[in-house]
């Protein structure tokens, strides 16, 4: 099992201040969860086991819209707790130093729901016929209560008993599925560090596919209607795994599920080793592709590397979108450099008022941090050349493996392997400045990577 195990304070969550305790790390939750679909209840056991980063008399939790009946702190009978419409705060009968392991077994229950953000409603929503989770940025705790901080990673173990006509889909891999009584019970189990808002949880009444992906285990979960439909969108996966393996180093987790759901949905979205598509985004002629290229590349930029605080979120979007015109010019599609070039010329339409390095929670997830992000990418590409820049990309996703990172982190990394060139004043212009800067001149030939 892998544990995150530093007892180091977490960064600050300026983003979202609300969310989170940087006074502990969770090493490892343990779900034992049961859902009845009929009236939407949920009842659960989560056991966490804690590692402190100060010395404390108290910490908090993050919980929203369920209430806790029961809160056990091991070897500690005195222990008591607190609900808020936000937050549970467990209070000691005594002081724990730095470095302690505090075990904590909440026992919960309610109607869970999505919490309203500025962002939307996130976390926990009812399908026409199952449910998804889907937390970024703030959302993990509408089911289960957990320590919500982006830069907080942990194992997982999730068991869920629901009715046995449907299938569940969560993070992690399926250790064990056990029926009773008109119930089934799932277990999955992810050892790889994982932060709060990529876990996921996906009910609903689906056909399972195992296919390889280029030596990664896959699995496809579908409607059987739509069959033919995920059949023709998903059919270049195995060629698009091998080209980002190429491109960003070997694929960090054990599998690569995506769910596909009988519903519609806003946009896709990403977890720990998985992805989950809306029924109109699959469309049976690979019309959005490039978003399957997208959700892939997240589980190395934002999965495996993730962010130390949600200023840094271009390190997690600007790469995934990057990785967009990766998977076009690998797979004989336009070039990363006309896809760049054009992406450029509508951002210089739009309002130059957004920082890059540090877009304001408002911003974080416009539209304008993804394409700038990109650019920044493609700008990096061509300042030091193909072979570096490969490099600066493989490494990376190495060096900070299962971790978390910042933009300062990341501008290091870079100099490091480039360093004669001006990077310097290359990230200030694209991260920190609010006029878009242009684009270095393309390849005066053209480039002849050899994808596959």
């Amino acid at each position: 099992m892998i544990l995150a195990t530093s007892a180091e304070p977490l960064p600050g969550n300026p983003y979202t201040p609300q969310s989170g305790d940087v006074s502990i790390r969770v090493e490892h939750y343990d779900l034992a969860l049961k859902y009845r679909m009929q009236n939407n209840r949920l009842s659960g056991t989560a056991t966490l086991s804690i590692r402190t980063a100060v010395p404390l008399t108290a910490f908090s939790l993050d919980l929203v819209g369920l209430r806790a009946s029961k809160v056990n702190v091991r070897g500690d009978k005195q222990a008591r707790f607190k609900q808020s419409d936000r937050k549970l705060k467990v209070t000691l009968s005594k002081r724990v130093e730095a470095g302690d392991a505090i075990t904590v077994e909440i026992i919960y229950e309610g109607a869970p729901r999505p919490r309203r953000s500025r962002w939307g409603v996130i976390g926990w929503e009812e399908l026409e016929d199952g449910i998804i989770v889907a937390s970024q940025p703030t959302g993990a705790p509408t089911w289960f209560p957990c320590n919500d901080h982006p830069a907080d990673k942990a194992s997982y173990r999730i068991q869920v008993a629901v009715d046995s006509n449907y299938d569940v889909v969560a993070t992690g891999t399926l250790s064990s599925r056990r029926a009773s009584g008109g119930l089934t019970t799932w277990v999955y189990e992810e050892a790889a560090p994982t932060a709060s808002y990529l876990v996921t949880l996906q009910i609903g009444r689906y056909q399972r596919e195992d296919v390889q992906l280029a030596g990664v285990a896959g699995h496809l979960h579908y409607p059987p209607s739509l069959a033919r439909r995920v059949g023709t969108d998903f059919a270049d996966l195995a060629k698009m795994m091998a080209t980002f393996e190429l491109t960003f180093g070997p694929y960090p987790f054990d599998t690569y599920a995506v769910i596909v759901t009988a519903d519609d949905l806003e946009i896709p979205l990403e977890a720990q080793g998985m992805a989950i598509f809306g029924a109109n985004q699959i469309d049976g002629a690979r019309g959005q592709e490039r978003l399957v290229a997208h959700e892939l590349a997240h589980q190395w930029f934002g999965n495996s590397v993730g962010v130390a605080g949600w200023q840094h979120i271009w390190l997690n979007e600007g790469f995934a979108c990057y990785a967009e015109w990766i998977w076009s010019e690998a797979s004989g599609g336009p070039s990363a450099d006309s896809l760049a070039r054009g992406a450029r010329a509508s951002l210089a339409k739009l309002p130059q008022d957004l920082v890059l390095g540090d877009p304001g929670a408002e911003d974080m997830f416009d539209d304008r941090v993804y394409k700038r992000g990109a650019l920044t990418m493609h700008a990096l590409r061509l300042t030091v050349g193909d072979s570096a820049f490969f490099e600066i990309l493989t490494s990376w996703t190495q060096v900070k493996r299962f971790s978390v990172a910042s933009t300062a982190e990341f501008l290091e990394h870079a100099a490091s392997l480039a360093p004669d060139a001006p990077l310097q004043e290359l990230f200030d212009a694209w991260l920190y400045q609010l006029t878009l800067p242009d684009l270095p001149p393309p390849p005066a030939a053209k480039v002849t990577r050899r994808w596959r």
